[in-house]
């Protein structure tokens, strides 16, 4: 697609951006009494609402996690799309540690320790996936898919062999950390300063990430692993520890996603339906789809989508009906809309493909 024709493609877009907004402002002054006047005030109070900022930046850590965690997967050549599953392992593994240990009221150090053998557990997992595709050159969409399904299957069954049904008691959840001074500052103060512990662990990761990808050697071999293998083989770099070491950090981001929303926010594993997870590793994917494989692209996108949800739960609160399953599609509309007008995502040209040095 020629530079010209994504600059037009993108005129269009903001153009019919421009066309919807101008109609909504029309209705608004012509016709006060419609039914989008109470809405719209309630929209924007909403955005200048430092709680329910907050709680956008809460239900953004798993997403943008996995999103995180794909990135360096995709990018290194290997195709993770059990993302949903990590997230699930490590949720129900999380509590089921914390139950554990603390029983019904578990201690802070409890939750923490919990939490990090959730992320083990994800890493574990993630590095089954990467033997069976590295090594055994296994087709890597059926295999994410298995991991997918295995999670799906597993957490509830254990659930059921620990507390006799798919849902968890509740417990205690990891306390906010409050930064002295700074969360007096008005609005920033109580979203970025008073905030769980998974939010900054979220901002540090999308800062590390890009840093890693763009400013160091690791980052460019990544890139290499899934552009041109032949060429890092070449310089002597072995594609299988670049591969391995992308799958393993995408297990990583995807361990503390599942445990953040777990032990950060839910305190308690659902496992009914889809489970407490619910769709947030696809829409990872989409968010890192939509980001182009950039991290804070990535990290955009998720804190896009997590809005909606949170807009959503807010407003039925509120008395409006909006169906979640409507809102639940828009992430993947947006990704083809954004692709169809705006340009196309650059997939690294050796995703999915198995690299064999030819080496014993």
């Amino acid at each position: 697609m020629s530079y010209a024709d994504t600059s037009r493609k993108r005129r269009w877009l903001l153009g019919a951006v421009g066309l919807v907004v101008a109609a909504l402002i029309a209705i608004e002054v012509l016709f006060p009494a419609n039914p989008f006047t109470g809405l719209a005030v309630v929209l924007l109070t909403l955005v200048t609402d430092p709680n329910y900022v907050g709680s956008v930046l809460r239900l953004t850590v798993p997403i943008a996690f996995a999103a995180l965690g794909g990135i360096f997967a995709e990018k290194s050549g290997v195709i993770n799309i059990g993302l949903e599953g990590l997230l699930i392992i490590s949720a129900f593994t999380s509590i089921a540690v914390a139950a554990t240990l603390g029983g019904g009221t578990p201690s802070q150090f409890d939750l923490w320790v919990a939490f990090g053998v959730a992320v083990l557990a994800s890493v574990l997992f993630a590095l089954l996936f990467a033997v069976v595709c590295i090594e055994y050159k296994a087709d890597q969409i059926i295999a994410g898919l298995a991991v997918w399904l295995i999670a799906l299957g597993l957490a509830p069954f254990a659930s059921k062999v620990i507390w006799g049904q798919v849902n968890s008691p509740p417990i205690a959840t990891l306390n906010d950390w409050t930064v002295p001074v700074l969360s007096e500052i008005p609005f920033f103060g109580p979203v970025l300063f008073d905030a769980n512990p998974t939010v900054y662990m979220l901002l540090v990761a999308v800062a590390a990430s890009w840093y890693t990808l763009n400013r160091t050697a690791f980052g460019r071999w990544i890139e290499a692993s899934g552009e041109n293998p032949k060429a890092l083989d070449t310089v002597g770099v072995d594609v299988r520890k670049v591969r391995y070491a992308g799958v393993l950090l995408s297990g990583l981001f995807s361990g503390i996603g599942g445990a953040g929303l777990a032990l950060g926010r839910v305190g308690q594993f659902i496992g009914g339906g889809t489970t407490m997870i619910n769709g947030r590793g696809w829409i990872g994917i989409t968010a890192y789809l939509f980001g182009n494989y950039n991290p804070l692209g990535a990290f955009g996108a998720s804190f896009l989508f997590a809005s909606l949800d949170a807009l959503q739960i807010r407003l039925q609160q509120l008395g409006y009906s909006i169906p979640s399953e409507l809102i639940g599609i828009i992430p993947y509309v947006t990704v083809v809309v954004v692709l169809a007008f705006v340009g196309r995502t650059q997939i690294p040209d050796a995703a999915g493909e198995h690299y064999d040095s030819g080496e014993d």
